[in-house]
């Protein structure tokens, strides 16, 4: 982490004690602190932490003695990362609402409020995740080129939130702090409460960022068109029907009622907006050997041309739903012109935006419109959208 010298810092306090871990570790270190607590969503649905959570950011700025502020970005939040979700869902696709909400909020407009329009030197967040820089922690990714900072997993692999973090832009690195990154929330738990921390015992939040635990199914009703429809299996015949396409994830295996089959499990494994079907599938039917990844932040300042060397492919691995398993793969660039795949390290030119991972292992729930993150070690290099 870095050292301070009276840097400024702005610590995003959600009401959480990873956050209030953050907050307490920075002004520990010397920093002089703002806790800001971003306000995204005002629903007094019963779902909704948001007051709770914002009373609570209160009581630990006002405990660890810092200033405090409430910046507002609900309309934001609403245009930007709710439309997606329910146009999405509309489209037949299973959103990441926390990837999103990472991109345009806390490190769109807050890290611009607080580093562009405020001119403090970090923003800093209670996610597990770290940013490291140096040679010596960074030898596998070498070959890309130097970058001054990369994104890392966090120490606890079973809090690790880098999948969603894969959006961030590369020069933002250098302003970005995560506190709790190199620590286990048993650690983190253990601080919150040799601190005083009033939140030190409050349980994790669970479900959609920024709203809470609820019922997807009851979250969106009424914002997304639905309908029932057949079930269908792999050679079209109808087994069975559904409540409706938005409330199913490829790779699901209830929800859906079938009418003509006993046997091996089924899983979801496609949609037909147009026929309005859900397509179902046992045992290889259900496995995907490779997919294609759209719109990719690359988190590397040259994704492996071949002046620069060969990616060491043993150790690239790809990782398709949040603490899901790193999956070994090839990465692959679909020359339109040519007809041709090439793997990234033969490419010369400015890296992809669109490319095709090829898995070692054949997996199943391989979801269109989830994310799909590329690691070398524990070094994000790059994620795009599921296509």
């Amino acid at each position: 982490m870095e050292t301070s010298d009276k840097k400024k810092v702005v610590v995003g306090i959600s009401g959480g004690v990873d956050s209030a871990v953050s907050a307490y570790l920075l002004k520990k270190q010397g920093y002089e602190v703002l806790g800001v607590y971003m306000w995204c969503y005002g629903s007094h649905d019963e779902h909704c932490r948001a007051h709770q959570d914002r009373a609570d950011a209160i009581k630990v700025a006002t405990h660890l003695g810092i200033p405090f502020e409430i910046w507002d970005f609900e309309k934001e939040y609403s245009e930007k990362v709710l439309k997606y979700f329910y146009d999405e869902y509309n489209a037949g696709c299973t959103p990441n609402p926390d990837v999103v909400c990472n991109k345009e909020i806390k490190f769109g407009m807050f890290y611009k409020r607080a580093i562009k329009k405020r001119g403090f030197d970090f923003v800093a967040t209670g996610h597990y995740a770290r940013v490291v820089g140096g040679t010596s922690q960074i030898r596998a990714v070498s070959e890309f080129g130097h970058c001054p900072k990369y994104l890392a997993s966090g120490k606890d692999k079973t809090k690790d939130q880098s999948y969603f973090l894969y959006r961030i832009r590369l020069e933002q690195l250098s302003h970005i702090l995560f506190p709790v990154g190199d620590l286990t929330k048993k650690e983190v738990r253990q601080i919150a409460k040799e601190a005083g921390l009033p939140v030190f015992d409050k349980p994790d939040s669970q479900g959609v960022c920024f709203v809470g635990e609820v019922s997807m199914r009851d979250f969106l009703k009424g914002k997304v068109d639905y309908k029932e429809g057949n079930v269908v299996d792999t050679k079209g015949e109808v087994i069975g029907h559904h409540t409706g396409l938005p409330f199913y994830t490829i790779g699901q295996r209830r929800g859906f009622t079938l009418t003509k089959y006993k046997g091996l499990p089924m899983y979801a494994i496609g949609k037909n907006a147009v026929n309005n079907t859900l397509i179902v599938g046992c045992g290889k039917e259900t496995e995907a050997e490779s997919f294609r990844v759209g719109d990719i932040n690359w988190l590397v300042s040259n994704t492996g041309s071949s002046r620069n060397g060969r990616i060491p492919y043993q150790n690239l691995r790809v990782r398709i739903r949040h603490l899901g398993k790193l999956i070994p793969c090839d990465i692959l660039f679909e020359n339109l012109k040519n007809k041709n795949s090439l793997k990234i390290s033969n490419l010369e030119a400015v890296p992809p935006s669109q490319v095709r991972c090829k898995l070692k292992i054949p997996q199943r729930g391989v979801a269109p419109g989830q994310s799909a993150v590329f690691y070398l070690d524990d070094i994000v290099i790059g994620g795009g959208v599921i296509l």
